[in-house]
């Protein structure tokens, strides 16, 4: 490792070789450039290259390695455990690479490693396709991926790495290397659910379905005082729903939407989010006997444009707040287990707060534990606390409620966890890649034996290993 004069000035030297943009401390753009979603993230890189492209890429980990530097890769999204920041480390920054290409005929999608769902669903739903993602259109499309990624189409389509077709991966000695079910299928099982262990992605190539582009969907709003009879009457309902159809449950105070009367705004609700992939008509269909239960203080389900929903709760999610998510997986929904996250949501310790579980299931279930790195197939809902404040004097309180309701929680889960909705920024690897994770640390020890990519829940090489 060179001197600290000696990497200033070979971090100049690779300003004037990129595209993009280098920052150091001293530069004016530093403080801005290493902001990221997540408000509790406080650290200070050595150097923040802003990549244009792939070239910048290689440079960027080449830089990295041979001066010994602690690398982390920052997409297009939010990344809650804040591994897109490393103290003292370099950056490799894509969030200005954002293209995506759109392939109507083939209905393939080529997505940079900087995109966001928006970029994506602007220009897929130009030609009325999609592929599974999340549900916030400021999320990255690179990190959701490499987690295994879901939302509202997987019961219909399977999950997001179950849709994709190849990437282009910059690994940790610096090649380019294409990789798919025939070109290092190896890599290409390990990136499907494995992290950011294995390289910098520049850029995916998806499958793409015939999706809107209106959609069937939207919240039904209940009184807090119902959640529990809500949450066991969407259980039954979505046990034998078609798989078009996805029913969440979120329980959180009401927020200042347009559709609900004033008076409820911030009292304790229970939300059905509903969620149609396929024909309007038959959806209203399946729909209405959900629709017909109970007395909602509001039903928002309508047809609406898929990219519009997609953006639905963007508000909920902007940047500069402080967030610390808990996960658990939940094979089903036990009555006890209904019951005690009701208990819990009605202490909640802000009123940006909330608990959600997502349906899962259908077509993303019939693909083996073993097929790809993400192991969880065998579940029903997907549980986040998703515990959200503004004021760092409100860390300890949010920080303990949230663990304390997931300690509650965890008699009913089935001990994995979605990496995404991960916290920690390291120790939680058993509960992220399960069963998987000895083929993903030979892989490791075959691509990565100096653990260069390990700002993740890191899957560690044999030699780096405890």
């Amino acid at each position: 490792m060179g001197t600290a004069s000696t990497v200033a000035d070979d971090l100049t030297a690779l300003a004037s070789t990129v595209r993009g943009d280098v920052f150091t401390l001293e530069d004016e753009g530093y403080d801005e450039a290493r902001s990221i979603w997540n408000a509790m993230i406080d650290r200070r890189p050595a150097a923040i290259v802003q990549c244009a492209g792939t070239a910048d890429v290689i440079d960027a980990v080449g830089f990295a390695r041979e001066h010994e530097l602690p690398l982390a890769v920052r997409g297009g999204g939010h990344n809650i455990a804040g591994s897109a920041l490393r103290d003292d480390g370099l950056v490799v920054d894509l969030s200005t690479m954002r293209s995506v290409a759109v392939d109507p005929r083939t209905k393939t999608a080529r997505v940079e490693g900087g995109a966001t769902l928006a970029d994506f669903d602007h220009e897929a739903q130009a030609f009325g396709l999609a592929t599974p993602l999340g549900i916030n259109s400021t999320t990255g499309v690179a990190g959701l991926t490499l987690g295994g990624g879901f939302g509202w189409l997987t019961r219909k389509y399977g999950y997001t790495i179950d849709n994709l077709r190849s990437v282009e991966l910059v690994t940790a000695d610096g090649e380019l290397r294409h990789i798919s079910e025939d070109s290092h299928p190896d890599l290409f099982w390990g990136i499907r659910g494995g992290g950011g262990n294995f390289g910098v992605v520049t850029s995916f190539e998806f499958d793409l379905h015939e999706v809107g582009p209106e959609v069937l969907c939207g919240p039904i709003v209940y009184h807090g005082d119902d959640a529990v009879d809500v949450m066991k009457n969407l259980r039954e309902f979505n046990a034998n729903a078609p798989e078009e159809f996805s029913g969440w449950a979120v329980l959180r105070g009401a927020p200042p939407l347009p559709f609900l009367p004033e008076e409820v705004h911030g009292v304790g609700v229970a939300l059905v989010v509903a969620f149609y992939a396929g024909d309007v008509e038959a959806g209203e269909e399946v729909m209405a006997p959900l629709r017909a239960y109970g007395d909602p203080i509001a039903d928002a389900v309508q047809p609406t444009p898929y990219a519009a929903f997609q953006q639905a709760f963007d508000p909920l999610l902007e940047p500069g707040a402080r967030n610390y998510w808990k996960s658990h997986n939940l094979a089903e929904l036990s009555d006890t287990a209904i019951e005690t996250a009701v208990e819990y949501a009605e202490n909640l310790p802000s009123p940006l707060s909330e608990i959600f579980f997502a349906q899962v299931g259908g077509e993303g279930a019939r693909v083996p534990a073993d097929a790809t790195a993400y192991p969880h197939r065998n579940v029903a809902y997907i549980m986040n606390v998703h515990t959200r404040w503004t004021e760092p004097e409100q860390d300890d309180d949010c920080v303990a409620w949230a663990r304390e309701f997931y300690d509650a929680m965890a008699s009913h889960a089935t001990g994995g966890a979605y990496v995404n909705f991960i916290s920690e920024s390291a120790g939680e690897e058993s509960r992220a890649y399960g069963e998987n994770y000895d083929r993903l640390v030979a892989l490791k020890d075959e691509y990565d034996p100096t653990n260069l990519f390990s700002t993740n829940q890191n899957v560690k090489p044999s030699a780096a290993a405890d």
